[in-house]
């Protein structure tokens, strides 16, 4: 048991009967008048919802041991992605549900971040940006406009992405994995 004098950005919290949630915020307040508290912004970390809480300065709340590990992903094989932990070699199924989005951006053999609570995966950390090829995209027609336009492309892993018309069918790209925004050529 720590207490709320103890929080720091990223620190998971186990409250609400059993609920993990992150900190992403904190801040510790002391008004004239009353006692210090500490408000905070958390992220449920199965749902993703983020809500504000209020603690009293001191109060007890209870850490969650979060393991965060370097794994490798290796392949799916329908209802879940399969990693493997380069230390051990353990291999590690992950629900689809817990990877979600990140599958957009999954390549084979690429190395993320497995957050683990008690043995159970809560979710997939990818790097900020990825380097992918375009393996689908129509050739861009410059118009007369005053601005660069964007046309749709498929990807390797088969997402789809923004990308500018000058960008052809074979290219490498590289997409920022957290909201597939197009970051710019790979040489």
């Amino acid at each position: 048991m720590a207490t709320t004098n103890d929080l720091k950005n990223g620190t998971t919290l186990k409250l609400d009967g059993g609920e993990l949630w992150n900190v992403v915020e904190f801040q510790h307040v002391k008004p004239g008048k009353g006692g210090a508290f500490v408000r905070t912004k958390l992220k449920n970390v199965t749902s993703g919802k983020v809500v504000d809480k209020t603690f009293n300065a001191g109060a007890k709340v209870e850490v969650a041991n979060v393991d965060r590990r370097e794994m490798q992903y290796l392949y799916t094989d329908g209802e879940s992605y399969i990693f493997m932990d380069t230390d051990t070699y353990d291999q590690i199924p992950v629900d689809t549900k817990v990877v979600g989005k990140n599958a957009d951006y999954l390549l084979e053999s690429a190395m993320v971040t497995v957050a683990m609570n008690e043995g159970v995966p809560l979710y997939v950390e990818l790097p900020a940006a990825v380097e992918v090829e375009i393996t689908q995209t129509d050739p861009g027609v410059q118009g007369d406009r005053s601005t660069g336009g964007s046309k749709p492309a498929t990807i390797e892993t088969g997402a789809v992405i923004q990308v500018p018309l000058f960008i052809t069918t074979g290219e490498r790209v590289k997409v920022d994995t957290r909201n597939g925004d197009y970051l710019g050529r790979v040489n």
